[in-house]
């Protein structure tokens, strides 16, 4: 071998080098970016789940109040009847009284808003629950996304050193590209692309 082919295979080596770097450099940050976005969804699929889990609670109080709501307005519209039935004054005032009780108590069921525990309080609450889960399932798909964007783009740009095609480094970028949008709308727009039925 002369000289001359000396010098240029290591120069070809030392461009070699320096691509390597390059491609190693971006693995660290495909890396990086992957275990950022692998965080953020895993932070979204407990809050989801969380939130499932709340609206759940709150839509089964509603539903006990509903219940303990039918059976005491169901108490005074039997004691309408008794009233109707009761034959001395001193008996219809006692019925009286005690359908207005059941009145009262059914009225507070129905809207409680000092203790924020009446039905219609509750539903309001469960409704929240739901859209702060479906906010978070949809945050959580957009992360699960770019976080597969990002481990393509990884093997792609290991690929790429192994084989010396450049055109492999390219595509991982690009991957790069899109696993950082998919990990903004995430963030900031999950409902902007609907991903999930």
């Amino acid at each position: 071998m002369s000289a001359h082919e000396s010098m240029e295979h290591a120069e070809h080596a030392e461009h070699a080098s320096g691509e390597n770097k390059k491609i190693a450099l971006l693995i660290a940050v495909l890396a990086l970016f992957l275990a950022i976005s692998e965080t953020l969804g895993k932070g979204a699929q407990t809050e989801s789940i969380s939130k499932n889990v709340e609206a759940s609670n709150l839509w089964a109080f509603f539903q006990a109040k509903s219940i303990r709501r039918t059976v005491v307005q169901t108490a005074a519209d039997q004691g309408k009847l008794t009233l109707g039935a009761a034959a001395d004054d001193a008996m219809k005032a006692a019925v009286q009284k005690q359908i207005d009780e059941w009145q009262k108590t059914a009225a507070r069921y129905r809207s409680e808003p000092e203790t924020g525990e009446g039905t219609e309080q509750l539903a309001e609450k469960a409704k929240e629950a739901e859209h702060q889960r479906d906010e978070a399932t949809a945050k959580y798909h957009h992360f699960e996304l770019a976080s597969a964007a990002f481990q393509i783009g990884i093997v792609l740009a290991s690929a790429t050193i192994i084989t010396g095609m450049l055109p492999l480094a390219w595509i991982a970028g690009l991957l790069t590209l899109a696993g950082l949008g998919m990990t903004v709308l995430g963030a900031w727009a999950p409902h902007l692309l609907h991903l999930h039925g």
